[in-house]
């Protein structure tokens, strides 16, 4: 298996080199030849042969000097361009350039000239921090490269992602929690309704319709009551007798109308029928701790203002 693997990156390495400088000397040889006897000695420009209504013919004029000059010289560059930097397959080229090596460059100069601004931060607490524009500002530089994708630019969250400005914490908000949160990361599950043991239509509806009303939305009162049976046998593992949650496990408040999946009828039996599963990366190791720590107050900041 080894042995084919290495046969199989080989030939593609040599599938792609050969293919490039055949392709740039096809290259040199096409212009060669399309511009080979396309005028006589005495300027006389020939035809191609081809001639329509009698008097319309097909002129092989010459390619202009400056175009073809040009051309040429592309073609010189790239060459001297894959000899220089990757691009013939595996190999690196003379100058040994890679992406990797670019990218670490960037980041060991960046950290030299902003890592003692965010080091100036990193021993004093959070909740003091918070009250200081300058640092929730520098947090939130931070989390406008990081975080956005995932929270949105307002730290609204999109579904499946937390709003980050209510107050309504799965793991804890206070700045310890959030550190952590950050610097670890989290790993959220939701079992399916087989794994919860609710195995007919009408138990999941039954349970849809409690959790509605656990959280002040409409539902079906009947079937509520059968659906808190289902709920204080299953559920109330991880959400509590009463649905207010765990942070422990990051098991959602159910009381209190916010939802990360959304929560609407519709809504809230998927979440039951299939389950969810959430994931927040852990960015401690690829930030480092003053960062982590400037992130997370900005983040403890948003809450602060609600």
């Amino acid at each position: 298996m080894f042995e084919e693997g290495v046969f199989m990156s080989q030939f593609w390495d040599w599938f792609i080199t050969i293919s490039t400088v055949l392709g740039i000397l096809a290259c040199f040889a096409l212009i060669i030849l399309l511009n080979r006897g396309s005028a006589k000695p005495d300027g006389e420009v020939k035809t191609m042969g081809h001639v329509w209504d009698g008097t319309l013919e097909e002129y092989n004029n010459p390619l202009p000097k400056w175009w073809l000059n040009l051309f040429y010289i592309t073609l010189v560059f790239s060459i001297v361009y894959l000899i220089l930097y990757p691009g013939l397959g595996s190999f690196k080229g003379v100058l040994g350039w890679s992406e990797v090596a670019e990218y670490e460059a960037e980041m060991a100069a960046a950290d030299k000239q902003y890592g003692p601004l965010f080091e100036k931060y990193k021993n004093q607490p959070i909740v003091v921090l918070a009250k200081d524009s300058a640092a929730t500002q520098l947090g939130r530089s931070l989390y406008m490269t990081y975080c956005t994708t995932c929270h949105g630019s307002d730290a609204r969250g999109i579904p499946g992602f937390p709003n980050l400005r209510d107050k309504d914490w799965l793991y804890g908000g206070s700045p310890e929690a959030i550190e952590m949160t950050i610097s670890k990361g989290r790993g959220g599950m939701m079992p399916n309704a087989v794994a919860n043991g609710l195995k007919t239509e009408a138990d999941i509806n039954s349970v849809t319709q409690y959790l509605l009303g656990l959280s002040g939305s409409q539902h079906d009162s009947a079937a509520a009551i059968e659906g808190e049976k289902h709920f204080k046998r299953i559920c109330f593992v991880c959400h509590g007798m009463g649905g207010t949650g765990m942070q422990a496990l990051g098991a959602p408040n159910l009381t209190d109308n916010i939802w990360l999946y959304g929560g609407s009828e519709a809504k809230i039996r998927e979440t039951l029928t299939l389950g969810r599963k959430g994931k927040m990366p852990a960015h401690g190791e690829f930030l480092g701790e003053a960062k982590v720590h400037l992130l997370a107050t900005y983040i403890y900041s948003l809450s602060l203002d609600n």
